[in-house]
């Protein structure tokens, strides 16, 4: 006799492995894992491999040793330079040089620099050229970036494959140099910016990341009657906010740290960015005149007022660059595994 359940027969029991919270792993809490009761917390690691073992105390200490080391190699020097811009002549005279233990901190080597023309004055170019020169490289590398990131767009691949030549083949010094100087470029600060005004390698990454942008949130635009410049303002960059954190630091960096172009390019010393005359200072040969002065009284040691320099040279790379360490790893290897 059949059961008359309004149902049929085989409905009456669920399949093997079709019960809630069994066999499949689809209920909450069970077979996957992947139930609100196993998702790990936002601060938990993520889970280890079945063939990897859980660390020992050994192993921990080990770990834990090594980054201590690591952290001290890199945060001891920049204690020392610290430390011995702080102090004074009678403290670096007894200590020898160098100043590890601070004793009688001062700060007359930060306001003879401060209070100067020539350092104040290289301090500020230094800004301007980064400030500039950051803007300009940014917004030409993003346009070149993302017109090679379309795969239709004229001409790409010939463009793409010169850009990957200059990478390996360069003209060289002396034809640069010319370049330069036929342009009527020497002595002028846009002698700093266009001749590295553009690096391919960020320039790929850039395309790398804007290739990995779902292509249809770009089709439905463009059915929205969005143009080009519309789509790469107000759909690629917000979508590309870590990658573009990351090459605008490293243009930023690079500006700031550029040295090289002004001694072969100005010959006026009163052009000349912080950079070049930390390194008139730390090789002695050209101070302004109030250090001057304060080092030959006395008041003031030399070795001070060069560590002060570099204090004052790393300290805005030093303050910027936690705001951006969190963007490296989405920035950076995500566009580069994309490309």
């Amino acid at each position: 006799m059949t059961a008359t359940t309004g149902r049929p027969a085989s409905a009456a029991v669920p399949a093997s492995g079709d019960e809630p919270g069994h066999g499949s792993g689809r209920g909450p809490g069970h077979g996957s894992g992947r139930g609100p009761a196993h998702r790990p917390g936002r601060w938990a690691a993520p889970p280890r491999p079945v063939w990897e073992e859980a660390p020992g105390p050994a192993g921990l200490a080990g770990k834990g040793l090594v980054l201590a080391l690591a952290c001290l190699g890199i945060l001891f020097p920049l204690w020392i330079v610290l430390v011995t811009s702080l102090s004074s002549r009678r403290t670096i005279d007894r200590a020898g040089g160098l100043v590890m233990v601070p004793k009688g901190i001062t700060f007359v080597a930060y306001r003879e620099l401060l209070g100067g023309g020539q350092v104040t004055r290289a301090a500020v170019i230094s800004v301007l050229i980064t400030v500039v020169g950051t803007l300009f490289s940014m917004t030409v590398s993003v346009l070149c970036a993302y017109g090679l990131s379309r795969t239709g767009s004229l001409g790409h691949r010939w463009i793409l494959m010169t850009l990957l030549a200059t990478m390996f083949f360069s003209a060289g010094l002396i034809p640069t140099y010319l370049l330069v100087q036929s342009l009527g470029l020497t002595d002028t600060y846009l002698a700093l910016i266009l001749p590295s005004a553009i690096s391919v390698f960020n320039i790929l990454v850039l395309r790398g990341f804007f290739m990995g942008i779902s292509p249809e949130l770009i089709d439905s635009a463009r059915i929205d009657g969005a143009g080009d410049l519309r789509i790469l303002r107000q759909i690629v960059m917000p979508l590309s906010r870590a990658v573009l954190a990351v090459i605008t630091l490293f243009y930023a960096v690079g500006y700031w740290s550029a040295w090289f172009n002004a001694s072969l390019y100005l010959n006026d010393q009163d052009m000349m960015p912080l950079q070049n005359v930390m390194i008139q200072l730390v090789q002695k040969q050209e101070a302004p005149v109030g250090l001057g002065q304060a080092i030959k009284t006395g008041e003031l040691s030399g070795l001070a007022v060069q560590m002060a320099v570099m204090v004052l040279a790393l300290l805005p790379v030093a303050v910027l660059s936690p705001f951006v360490q969190k963007h490296f790893r989405k920035g950076m290897l995500t566009g580069a595994v994309k490309g």
